[in-house]
């Protein structure tokens, strides 16, 4: 059986640093997946309604960079090795919803928010600190996040012009990521967080979007 590497701080930090940059400059992220939206046929829109729907598509990239910033994070402060296995797991599959977004922007000739650095220290910020006081507070706070974030998709696939099955087809697979690593969390024991503190995230999580919808 094959022994399993240990990394030094100083490694970690270096890794973390790494992740950083793949996760900000752009086209840097290579998805270890298909886009779900490559065989689907562009849609004639409107500039309203492209300039609407790369918005919602730059929220979701930011809320992209966020997990990344948060798996690493955590998985940083991780006690148990295992756990942070699977902080480090999360945050790859993460990596293909990133390129995704990125590029359907890109179709839509829009660009991503350039405020993609403030969130990203932020997050990694949270999530260091959950990974400081349990695995599995830091577990808690994965699955409360994945559920913010499918009820953001849920409302966007609402909002897209319905012929826009490009959009449509990125989102649907990332929502279902999502709900998967919000499920592998609680049965990995993880804190199921009590309502006022969800509230309290989903107050946060408006912020974001509000800020990133145009720039």
């Amino acid at each position: 059986m094959p022994s399993q590497r240990h990394y030094s701080p100083a490694d970690r930090l270096l890794m973390q640093a790494d992740a950083a940059l793949r996760t900000l400059l752009p086209f840097s992220g290579q998805p270890s997946r298909p886009s779900p939206a490559l065989l689907k046929t562009e849609a004639e829109l409107s500039e309203s309604e492209a300039r609407h729907v790369a918005g919602l598509m730059r929220i979701n990239h930011t809320g992209e960079v966020c997990a990344q910033a948060l798996y690493q994070g955590q998985a940083l402060t991780a006690r148990l090795p295992q756990v942070r296995q699977a902080m480090e797991q999360a945050a790859d599959e993460e990596i293909d919803h990133l390129a995704w977004c990125e590029q359907r922007i890109r179709q839509l000739g829009s660009h991503t928010s350039v405020l993609n650095p403030i969130f990203y220290g932020l997050s990694f910020g949270i999530g260091a600190s959950a990974g400081l006081i349990s695995d599995r507070i830091s577990l808690g706070f994965v699955a409360a996040t994945e559920d913010q974030v499918c009820k953001h998709l849920d409302d966007h696939l609402g909002q897209l012009p319905a012929g826009d099955e490009k959009s449509r087809a990125i989102l649907e697979q990332m929502r279902d990521d999502e709900a998967q690593h919000s499920t592998a969390a609680i049965e990995a024991g993880g804190l199921r967080f009590p309502a006022p503190v969800k509230f309290g995230m989903s107050l946060v999580s408006k912020v974001m979007t509000k800020a990133t919808y145009r720039i």
